[in-house]
């Protein structure tokens, strides 16, 4: 399950992300001499009668377009290829950053597209209740907001200065920070008080064993349950498109708190930890597996954005710095940087990689 998951997961977002770069480099006229999915040794392929070699390769841990004037897959430019029609270089600098951008929006766009269906199917879910569902009805054993001197009846209405909208918005909002001191304001009668706590941290392990650290205040809200209201296609695009950006926010967030120490690097997972939940996620059926992929296609339109040198990022990045500096960044400096942001993608993958390693079953964990 393990391997079929990761497969049919990372094969066809992988596909999909090379597919918009070609596609709109096709339409800008730009030749591609390679299409890859995989890296390393080709297994199989076939060249088109545009000279494009079509190729599965080796190592499903990626893929590339390499286009005319490229020296490598990476897409680092070739100092020494002739600027021609139909070379990349040749290309306008608005089309050149439209092709390389095209790879990660694909990724968002299915990501927003799979979410959308998901509400326009099934619907989205609502608070209902007379009261408002920020209210507190009851504390947990131990809780740091009756503790921090919150009261049964008061409203919490905003964290650190940021207006909550419901329960579940607080719930998310608290869960992405365990461990860290939050400004709770609450409304109790006509006075806005604010209490200053510490969240709890709290361990989550899920049916598969896989454990989760999120923060935890202990309260419960007064008169709130969930209904599934339906709507239509606009909105449902809308709630996708909503749904993508909370997401990434918690993307930025969880990796904000890697720098500074509030989580661990641990928590950072690679292809094996992939592979894992994407076998995990495939046993509970069709639904939960593509919901999956939604998050996953999310994750590489991130990653890929990132601003490192041999990311799509990173090439969007010299792109804006030609744009500033109306001519290319010097050939020598370009492929410094590119080699750098290799080594620095190659440091990441053995980092998780190694994560991914100690977790399994053989080590004890």
């Amino acid at each position: 399950m393990y391997v079929l998951g990761f497969l049919l997961v990372l094969g066809p977002l992988v596909t999909l992300h090379e597919l918009g770069h070609y596609l709109v480099g096709r339409w800008f006229g730009v030749e591609a001499e390679a299409f890859s999915v995989g890296f390393g040794k080709e297994i199989a392929g076939f060249t088109d009668k545009r000279g494009t070699r079509w190729k599965l390769s080796a190592l499903p841990l990626g893929g590339y377009v390499q286009f005319r004037g490229d020296m490598n897959p990476a897409s680092i430019p070739d100092p020494h290829a002739p600027v021609e029609e139909g070379s990349f270089q040749a290309a306008a600098l608005w089309k050149r950053a439209l092709i390389v951008a095209a790879g990660p929006v694909t990724n968002l766009l299915l990501a927003i597209a799979i979410f959308a269906a998901f509400f326009a199917i099934i619907g989205k879910p609502v608070i209902v209740g007379e009261v408002d569902s920020r209210t507190i009805g009851a504390f947990d054993q131990s809780s740091v907001a009756e503790a921090a001197g919150m009261e049964l009846g008061d409203v919490i209405i905003a964290i650190d200065g940021q207006t909550i909208r419901d329960f579940t918005d607080l719930k998310t909002r608290v869960a992405l920070h365990p461990g860290k001191r939050m400004v709770f304001t609450v409304r109790r009668g006509a006075q806005d008080i604010d209490l200053p706590l510490t969240t709890a941290r709290a361990e989550e392990r899920d049916k598969f064993g896989n454990v989760s650290t999120l923060g935890r205040i202990g309260v419960k809200p007064a008169d709130a349950r969930y209904a599934i209201e339906k709507v239509g296609l606009p909105e449902a695009v809308r709630l996708g498109a909503q749904q993508s950006w909370d997401l990434t926010v918690m993307m930025v967030t969880g990796i904000r708190q890697i720098i500074t120490g509030e989580r661990s690097v641990k928590e950072l997972g690679g292809p094996f930890k992939i592979a894992k939940y994407s076998g995990e996620q495939l046993s509970l059926g069709a639904a939960a597996f593509i919901h999956f992929a939604a998050l996953i296609s999310l994750n590489l339109a991130f990653i890929n954005f990132l601003p490192i040198p041999a990311l799509d990022g990173g090439h969007l990045m010299f792109y804006a710095a030609e744009a500033i500096r109306r001519k290319p960044v010097g050939p020598q400096a370009t492929e410094w940087a590119y080699r750098t942001g290799i080594v620095l993608v190659l440091t990441l993958m053995a980092v998780v990689t190694v994560n991914d390693i100690i977790t399994l079953p053989i080590f004890g964990s």
